[in-house]
Order: C-alpha cells, then sequence, then structure tokens
C-alpha cells in the first residue's frame, strides 16, 4: 500500500466520477426517451391502449381527491 501514491488516489477519483457521469448521462437519456415518447402519444391523432389506461387511472385519483363541483377536471 505504501507503493499507492497521491497520483493513484487521483487516478481512482477521477475514474469514479467519470463511471458516474456516465451513468447519469445514461439515465437521463432514458428519461428524456420516456418524455418524448409520452409527449408524442398524447397528441396521436389514436391514443395507444396504455396511454388512455393510464389517464383513466390519473383522472380517478383526481376525482378520489377532490370530488368538489366545479372540479376542473370533470370539466374537459
Amino acid at each position: 500500500m505504501s507503493d499507492f501514491s497521491a497520483y493513484g488516489l487521483l487516478g481512482l477519483c477521477v475514474g469514479f466520477l467519470w463511471g458516474i457521469g456516465c451513468s447519469l448521462a445514461i439515465l437521463y437519456s432514458i428519461y428524456l426517451g420516456g418524455y418524448r415518447k409520452g409527449v408524442e402519444d398524447s397528441l396521436a391523432e389514436v391514443k395507444p391502449r396504455r396511454f388512455v389506461e393510464a389517464m383513466k387511472r390519473i383522472r380517478s385519483r383526481r376525482e378520489k381527491k377532490s370530488p368538489s363541483v366545479g372540479n376542473s377536471a370533470t370539466l374537459r
């Protein structure tokens, strides 16, 4: 362990940070791809089955959360 110098420690830290940076970039690109697909699905003329099911779940949660008269979700 005495042969392990400051340069070795610096290389280890840079390598570790590089790996974390690459992992975050991959996760961000996956997230962004999902976001783009969601926008495309919402703008499509014929909505995909999963999109319609997700919208039903969202609307039912909103209705459970605030079932008041004049709710903006029920007006749409």
